[in-house]
C-alpha cells in the first residue's frame, strides 16, 4: 500500500512538473554563454532557464554598445543594423520574473516577441530544433534610448571581452 502512495504521489509530482509554463527568451549581451552575467541564468534560486539552441534575428536590428557602462542595447528598429546572433533558453515564471527586474522591464528594456532562424539542431525527439527552422521568443530590446544610439557602430553578436575597446562594467563595480 506504501508503495501505491509513492508511486501515486510521485505521478502527481511528473505531471505537475511537465505542465510548467516555460518561456522561450532570446539572449544577445551579458546573459549568453562565456558573458559576464551568464551566471545568473545557472542561478537556481533566480529560476529555470534551459539551453534550446543558438540563433539568429530574421530581421536586422541595430545591437549597440551604449552608456557610461557598455552596456549591450538591442535598438527596437526593424530593418536595421544586422541579424543578431544569440542564444535562446525557455525559461520559468520565476526566471522570467527576475529577467524582467534585472533587465530593468519595462523601464530600460521592454520584453517584445522577435522572430529566429535556428543556426543548428538541438535537442531529441518532439521538441528538436533543426538548423534553419524559425522560432518565436521574447526578446529584451529598447524603445527609450538617446538619440546618437542608432548612430552609433553596431554588432552581428555581442562579446565584453572583444575587440571593440569599450570595456563592459559589471554591476557589482557601478
Amino acid at each position: 500500500m506504501n508503495v501505491l502512495r509513492v508511486v501515486a504521489q510521485l505521478n502527481v509530482l511528473l505531471t505537475s512538473l511537465s505542465s510548467v509554463q516555460m518561456t522561450p527568451i532570446f539572449v544577445y549581451g551579458t546573459l549568453k554563454k562565456g558573458q559576464p552575467n551568464y551566471f545568473r541564468m545557472l542561478d537556481k534560486s533566480n529560476g529555470a532557464a534551459a539551453f534550446l539552441a543558438n540563433a539568429h534575428t530574421l530581421e536586422r536590428y541595430p545591437l549597440v554598445i551604449a552608456g557610461e557602462h557598455n552596456i549591450p542595447f538591442l535598438l527596437n528598429i526593424p530593418g536595421e543594423g544586422q541579424r543578431v546572433k544569440g542564444e535562446v533558453y525557455n525559461v520559468d515564471r520565476q526566471m522570467l520574473e527576475f529577467l524582467d527586474r534585472f533587465e530593468g522591464c519595462p523601464t530600460m528594456y521592454q520584453r517584445t516577441p522577435v522572430k529566429l532562424e535556428v543556426d543548428e539542431l538541438v535537442g531529441q525527439g518532439e521538441k528538436t530544433l533543426s538548423g534553419g527552422s524559425t522560432i518565436e521568443a521574447f526578446v529584451y530590446s529598447t524603445t527609450t534610448y538617446q538619440p546618437d544610439w542608432p548612430k552609433l557602430p553596431n554588432y552581428e553578436s555581442f562579446d565584453a571581452y572583444g575587440d571593440h575597446g569599450l570595456v563592459y562594467v559589471e554591476r557589482e563595480a557601478r
